[in-house]
């Protein structure tokens, strides 16, 4: 079917975003020439805004709107706890486990050779350079459990190791509710190595 330009111009700058496919795309253009002008107004603003007011938190690179990010500015915050994380989403996946009350330090990715990524790509100097003082007592390794994830976690370990810090990495294994005939060896092995005492 043949669209107008406008209305396929829409189309494809939906399609752009990850996760939308043709079909999602339809159904949100659709929604929005459906809807009022004021809602596709205030869809356009939100957009606006948050392209002009949100930028990186310059202590640990999480998305801030002020100075610093919401969780560098709490005082509540365990200040003795950072956990690495490759992206800012990741921060909003562990926060909403409500079981970590430390700081984050967003790498802004995971060294990978392949895509061009070297450490010197990544947020890591800024790390060190939060544990020059005795303040933080524990690094906590949360990057994907992946191959850039893992090489990524092995470098800055060896990194942080000489500075007296305690690295630890987050466990991985099996999913609860999973069976163990679904499981690759990678991670039954992990699940094996990861064991704690019952």
């Amino acid at each position: 079917m043949q669209q107008s330009m406008a209305i396929q111009h829409l189309l494809d700058e939906f399609e752009r975003l990850p996760g939308i496919g043709p079909k999602s795309a339809q159904r949100i253009v659709y929604w929005i020439l459906n809807g009022s002008k004021e809602s596709a107004e205030s869809l356009a603003n939100a957009i606006i805004d948050v392209k002009g007011m949100v930028h990186f938190c310059p202590v640990c690179f999480n998305y801030a709107e002020g100075d610093l990010c919401s969780i560098c500015n709490d005082d509540r915050r365990d200040r003795s706890t950072i956990c690495v994380v490759c992206e800012p989403k990741d921060i909003t996946s562990i926060e909403r486990t409500h079981e970590y009350n430390g700081l984050y330090h967003v790498l802004g990715g995971a060294i990978s050779p392949m895509d061009g990524v070297a450490p010197d790509d990544l947020n890591i100097t800024e790390l060190i350079g939060r544990l020059s003082d005795d303040t933080v007592k524990e690094v906590i390794m949360a990057t994907n459990p992946n191959v850039e994830g893992e090489t990524t976690a092995i470098y800055i370990a060896k990194l942080i190791k000489p500075l007296g810090v305690k690295v630890t990495r987050l466990a991985s294994g099996l999913p609860v509710g999973g069976d163990l005939e679904y499981a690759d060896e990678i991670t039954l092995g992990r699940a094996i190595e990861a064991r704690r005492e019952v």
